[in-house]
C-alpha cells in the first residue's frame, strides 16, 4: 500500500481537529520546528522543512505542514513525513503543489504539526506531540 493515503489521511485529521480546537500540551521535550524559509518552485510546487523530536510514539507519527499566504484564514497542506519518535532531533522536508497560482516568493505563515495515531479501541485516534507556527519567506527555487 502507498504511504500517500495514509500521509493524506493524517493531514485531514490534523486539520479537523485543529479546527475543532487547542490540544493538549505537548511534553516539553518534543518539539517540532518550521525553517524560516521555503521554496516555490517554477511549478507551484512548495517545499518546507523542519526539525521535529518525539518520544513514547505507539503508532504512526508524522510531521504534517501547512503554508498560508494574503488571507489568515486559508492554509494549503503541504504534504507529510513519516516520523522516528527515538528522542533524537531529525530535520524533516515536505513537498505539496497546491492550487496553482496560490503561493507565490514572499512573506507567508508556515506551520508544521507533529501527530501520532495512536490506536485506541480498534481506532487510530490522533495524539498531538507538538506544533508550531511561524512567519517564513517563500522564495523561488
Amino acid at each position: 500500500m502507498s504511504s500517500r493515503p495514509a500521509l493524506a489521511t493524517a493531514a485531514g485529521a490534523t486539520l479537523l481537529l485543529l479546527a475543532a480546537g487547542p490540544a493538549a500540551p505537548a511534553e516539553p521535550y518534543e518539539t517540532v520546528s518550521v525553517d524560516p524559509t521555503g521554496r516555490v518552485a517554477a511549478d507551484g510546487a512548495v517545499t518546507l522543512s523542519g526539525t521535529y523530536r518525539c518520544t513514547g510514539g505507539t503508532g504512526p507519527v508524522f510531521v504534517s505542514s501547512s503554508v498560508g499566504q494574503g488571507s489568515p484564514t486559508v492554509k494549503h497542506g503541504i504534504g507529510g513525513t513519516r516520523a522516528v519518535c527515538d528522542g533524537m532531533d531529525h530535520r524533516w522536508e515536505n513537498t505539496g503543489k497546491p492550487t496553482p497560482g496560490h503561493l507565490k516568493p514572499g512573506a507567508a505563515r508556515g506551520e508544521a504539526t507533529l501527530m501520532e495515531l495512536r490506536p485506541e479501541g480498534g481506532l487510530p485516534l490522533p495524539r498531538f506531540h507538538a506544533a508550531q507556527q511561524q512567519d517564513i519567506t517563500l522564495t523561488e527555487g
